[in-house]
This record gives C-alpha cells, sequence and structure tokens, in this order.
C-alpha cells in the first residue's frame, strides 16, 4: 500500500492533545497542504486563520460548545494549534474549496502523526455577532463563512481504529 492511501485508510481522530506546541517546520508542511487543496476555476476561496494564542483559543472553543448547546466542555480537547478555514461566498464553489482545505489538513497532519480534530460549527460560530467581531479582528469581510476547525498538536492517547460499515461500497 502507498503511503497516501495508507495514511488515508488510517487516519483517526484524536479528542486528547499533549500541551506541547507543533514545531514551525510541522506547521508549515501541514499549512503548505492545506494551501494545494484543489479549489473552483483555482478561485482559491478559503483561508487559514492559524490560532497559537491561548485566549483566542478557548474563546473559539467556548463558542464552538455554545453552538453544540454546551457550556461544560472543550470541543477544541486542549488543542494547542486551532486552524480555522473559512471560505468566501462570493465564489460559487466557497463550501468545497474550503472543505477541501481542511481534508488535506487533517490527512498531511496525520502522516506526519500529528493528532488532529476537525470541527464542523465553524459556520455557526462565524454567523454570531462574536464571530464577526473575530473576523473583523483577521481582516476579513462578512463575505466569509466558516468551514471548519482543524486541531493540532500531539496526541495524547491512542486513537482507535475502528471497522468500516459493510454496505459503504455499492457496486452496479
Amino acid at each position: 500500500m502507498n503511503e497516501t492511501c495508507k495514511n488515508l485508510t488510517t487516519r483517526r481522530s484524536v479528542r486528547k492533545f499533549k500541551p506541547d506546541q507543533l514545531l514551525e517546520t510541522e506547521l508549515q508542511e501541514v499549512l503548505a497542504a492545506g494551501m494545494n487543496a484543489p479549489s473552483g476555476m483555482n478561485r482559491q476561496s478559503a483561508v487559514m486563520v492559524v490560532v497559537q494564542d491561548p485566549e483566542i483559543i478557548c474563546k473559539l472553543s467556548a463558542l464552538n460548545a455554545a453552538v453544540m448547546g454546551k457550556t461544560d466542555i472543550d470541543p477544541f480537547y486542549g488543542a494547542p494549534t486551532v486552524v480555522v478555514v473559512l471560505a468566501d461566498t462570493s465564489a460559487p464553489t466557497w463550501q468545497v474549496d474550503g472543505t477541501l482545505v481542511l481534508e488535506n489538513l487533517m490527512n498531511e497532519d496525520w502522516g506526519m502523526v500529528i493528532g488532529y480534530w476537525g470541527s464542523m460549527s465553524a459556520r455557526q460560530v462565524f454567523e454570531s455577532e462574536e464571530g464577526r467581531k473575530l473576523l473583523a479582528q483577521w481582516g476579513l469581510s462578512e463575505n466569509y463563512a466558516g468551514i471548519g476547525h482543524c486541531l493540532l498538536g500531539y496526541p495524547d492517547m491512542e486513537p482507535k481504529n475502528l471497522p468500516r460499515k459493510s454496505n459503504y461500497v455499492i457496486r452496479v
């Protein structure tokens, strides 16, 4: 099995991270994978906001928890780095563009044995008043919508490799 296929078939979500920050070289490799994701007509409508400030991560985590209807959890599981993927809604393929960036981030970091967890409540977070304020602080217009959060860090757990369902593929 080639390395790409191996990474794709063994990739699993990590829900417990060590507090250590990623090495800058590792982070740059993961971001390069996101930057090279395909996009509709090469518009590159997505952007990645790298957050390593614990205070902002805590705020983003709380906003995500609120979307989930919870107040007593950390849906970011203590990840020391959060990559927020957003996309410009003026591009007709913005949702797919951003999702492909998120997928590339997750697959690249797993190949490097960096743990990840993808949070999909970013759209609701950045539709909120607090989310809009963050977009403005980051220099992004209200045309941007949240796609997802890629949580990065070194795993502090061994993720389980669960079996795939039997009827996943239908041949015609």
